[in-house]
């Protein structure tokens, strides 16, 4: 089975949460209320600098799948 890229989920024990889930390597969920990132992954020590530098972009191509996303609820 595939998935897209990225996932909204909710859960109802976190009623103000907006989480979206990267299905792809590097994986993980962000919470978009907070930001707070749980990474799905092991990482060493030198994947570190690699992956601060996409991270970033990662995140950035998170918040921009959720706001299509909720556009496209809107129209």
């Amino acid at each position: 089975m595939s998935f897209p890229k990225f996932l909204l989920g909710d859960n109802t024990d976190y009623p103000d949460a907006i989480f979206v889930v990267h299905t792809e390597f590097p994986r993980f969920i962000i919470n978009l209320e907070n930001d707070e990132v749980e990474w799905l992954e092991e990482f060493d020590k030198s994947d570190e600098k690699e992956l601060q530098d996409e991270a970033e972009n990662l995140f950035k191509a998170a918040n921009d799948f959720y706001d299509r996303e909720i556009e496209r609820y809107d129209e």
